[in-house]
């Protein structure tokens, strides 16, 4: 496992892709930093995004991501979804152990897209020493802009979609990159998805504001129950999501310029969405609780499931497991 270093509230964040501390948030924008804390209490408060099926054997799904060539104890389940980064180095070769390990596990079904890091499956960024090179999936569903419908015990389907795509991060040998202005997800993601797997978060959510607006547009109108992503290792964890005014109010808030110290103090929008994400969260919360109750609504999860820890390429976070 990872060593994790411990940061001071008082401390600043070593890079982008590090969690930003208590004063990196304070120094950013108070305001936003407040309604960050008020609109993770309404969400606990809520509850289950979702309710479980009635009368029918819930589907245990294993979720992991960002690997990075590092095989990990994964518990047992009906999938295993891997939404990208097996490799550091995108090599058939380093592919290949990765899928022989995924193979050697004992789900029934099992899914894998790409991430920017496995080179191998885009043909721009593929080495040449590892081209007309294949690839032995055996017992693995590899999804790339594709769709799956797996069944299930008790007569259940799910459709699940997985896509690699990521906004532009770097390297030239890195893989299924976009700019972020032209974002590839209009009308490509089916709107009868259940499980949504890529590789990228949506913005805004588990991403520390480095995920894919375009996609966060989509998945608004395809409302998946479960997306599964990684990429950002220190957006680990999971949120639920409500797809109602007091979840647009967050995230135009976190899309507005950041108003630091001074700039929060004077009214603007930001405050407008503040007050919003306020007044609709209490009223998410007493809708929840008095008509459909803590077990579940109508909304979604998202996970990133990525396993290694913030900015090194060793195991540090947990196997997230989801029940649908």
């Amino acid at each position: 496992m990872a060593k994790r270093n411990s940061q001071w509230p008082w401390s600043r964040r070593a890079n982008m892709f590090d969690p930003p501390t208590p004063l990196d948030r304070f120094l950013e924008s108070p305001l936003r930093a407040l309604i960050s804390i008020i609109y993770s209490v309404f969400l606990f408060l809520r509850g289950a995004p979702f309710k479980p099926p009635q009368h029918k054997i819930p589907v245990k799904i294993i979720c992991i991501s960002d690997t990075h060539t590092n095989t990990i104890p994964v518990p047992n389940g009906d999938v295993l979804i891997h939404a990208g980064d097996l490799t550091n180095a995108g090599t058939v070769k380093d592919i290949q152990s990765q899928l022989d390990w995924m193979a050697s596990l004992p789900h029934k079904e099992k899914i894998v897209i790409a991430g920017n890091h496995d080179s191998y499956f885009d043909p721009k960024s593929r080495r040449e020493e590892d081209k007309g090179k294949k690839l032995n999936f055996r017992n693995i569903h590899y999804l790339e802009h594709k769709a799956i419908t797996l069944k299930f015990k008790g007569g259940r389907k799910l459709n699940f979609f997985g896509a690699p795509d990521i906004p532009k991060c770097g390297g030239s040998d890195f893989a299924f990159q976009y700019e972020r202005e032209s974002a590839p997800w209009e009308n490509r993601i089916p709107l009868e998805t259940d499980v949504l797997i890529t590789h990228t978060p949506p913005r805004y959510h588990l991403d520390l504001n480095l995920g894919c607006a375009g996609l966060l547009e989509e998945i608004w109108l395809v409302k998946p129950r479960l997306h599964v992503f990684g990429h950002i290792h220190s957006g680990h964890g999971r949120e639920p999501v409500f797809w109602d005014q007091g979840q647009a109010a967050y995230e135009r808030l976190m899309g507005r310029s950041k108003g630091g110290l001074i700039k929060d103090i004077f009214p603007s929008m930001a405050w407008w969405d503040s007050l919003k994400v306020l007044w609709f969260g209490v009223k998410g919360v007493l809708w929840q609780r008095l008509m459909v109750g803590p077990r579940g609504g109508n909304g979604g999860l998202l996970v990133n499931a990525a396993i290694v820890w913030q900015s090194t390429t060793d195991p540090g976070n947990p196997v997230e497991i989801v029940e649908l």
